[in-house]
């Protein structure tokens, strides 16, 4: 098959799916199973499984956010609108946010606590991404509106990236703001109001770095080169995947220290560069999957709920966490979990392929009054 015969989104899609087939087992077991399903191997390995969906929505939060700033530059599309339109689409990603939360509030209601309402959660980190990645697109394309674009686009991305990972150590110890209100502290090092960072929060240090990287492998994957040969840019950025994670654990096993206060699970740049590592592995996967597997054969589940993540997102917590969760909390064993995993995973595919038909009716809907006018 020919690279003009793969789709370029179907393996960022089935990548986002991935993310939510993941998200659903991490979730699942870890609000169903009893505590001595909790004690086990397979439980352990669940969870760290579940490291792996916000690293891959935010990545690919930049990488979609390059396809989209990329298209409206082709149009010739003002460098001030292009800001605008990216711009106001990560404010409604940053207001789904905020919702989510009131939904969560008022459902968790009289037990919930008000501070939960200013949760720096994952809707939110990518709706500030997009609008950080917004500012940082605008600042190049009002100043390089000619020449290779694309190429200082993903440069400009990698420096922000960079800087971000490498201040993070800082700006969550020595370097705190802790003259801010909380909420807006906690934006910058999920502090919430707990007096100290909180390493289950998504802050914007160090989690927007994961979108740009994205926002920068995204522009790769539209340069010339990428559009020519994409299965061997896609593969080059598996391999040097793979050398970043091995060369990033090297420079953690050195003796050299660079900040006062080193916690590698949490701010180390090793750690972090590791994960995007690991993300670029896995978009050489999904893309080798795509392209001389059965990723796109047929209907494929993983892209089918990838094209609706963010409400199969907001949908199945509810039936996992809230009041309406299809299992007991904490009382299953691990069969009876991987069952009510498996009616999670069927009933978000079906609202998932509801939604995509109902877009492609209104759709042509649309289109026939539009002829009809005519």
């Amino acid at each position: 098959m020919s690279d003009s015969k793969v789709s370029r989104l179907a393996y960022i899609d089935w990548m986002r799916g991935l993310a939510c087939l993941l998200m659903f087992q991490t979730h699942c077991y870890d609000s169903w199973l009893n505590a001595e399903a909790r004690k086990s191997t397979f439980f352990m390995w669940s969870q760290l499984g579940g490291t792996l969906p916000a690293p891959l929505f935010l990545f690919l939060a930049g990488v979609s956010f390059a396809l989209v700033t990329d298209k409206l530059r082709q149009r010739s599309t003002p460098p001030s609108e292009i800001a605008l339109t990216t711009l106001r689409r990560g404010a409604e990603i940053l207001g789904l946010g905020f919702l989510f939360r009131v939904q969560e509030y008022a459902l968790g209601f009289p037990w919930a606590p008000a501070s939960d309402l200013l949760r720096v959660d994952v809707l939110n980190v990518i709706g500030v991404s997009m609008m950080l990645m917004a500012l940082v697109c605008w600042l190049v394309l009002r100043r390089a509106s000619t020449g290779n674009v694309r190429w200082l686009l993903g440069t400009s991305a990698i420096a922000a990236a960079l800087a971000i990972t490498l201040l993070t150590p800082l700006i969550w110890t020595t370097w705190r703001l802790r003259w801010l209100p909380w909420p807006l502290e906690s934006y910058l090092n999920g502090v919430h109001n707990l007096g100290e960072p909180q390493a289950w929060l998504f802050p914007i240090f160090p989690w927007t770095a994961i979108a740009f990287f994205g926002l920068a492998a995204g522009f790769v994957l539209l340069s010339d080169l990428g559009r020519r040969r994409t299965a061997l840019v896609v593969a080059g950025m598996g391999i040097f995947g793979l050398v970043l994670v091995q060369t990033s654990r090297w420079i953690d096993s050195l003796s050299i220290n660079l900040y006062p206060v080193y916690d590698f699970w949490h701010t180390s740049p090793a750690f972090l560069l590791i994960r995007v590592g690991i993300l670029l592995t896995i978009l050489f996967a999904a893309y080798a999957w795509c392209r001389w597997g059965a990723g796109q054969s047929g209907f494929s589940p993983l892209i089918q709920l990838g094209q609706t993540s963010l409400l199969v997102y907001w949908v199945h917590i509810e039936f996992v966490y809230g009041r309406v969760s299809i299992l007991k909390k904490h009382g299953m064993n691990i069969p009876g979990a991987s069952v009510g995993l498996l009616i999670i995973f069927l009933s978000m595919l079906l609202l998932s392929v509801f939604r995509t038909r109902f877009r492609q009716r209104a759709r042509r809907i649309r289109a026939s009054h539009a002829i009809a006018a005519q």
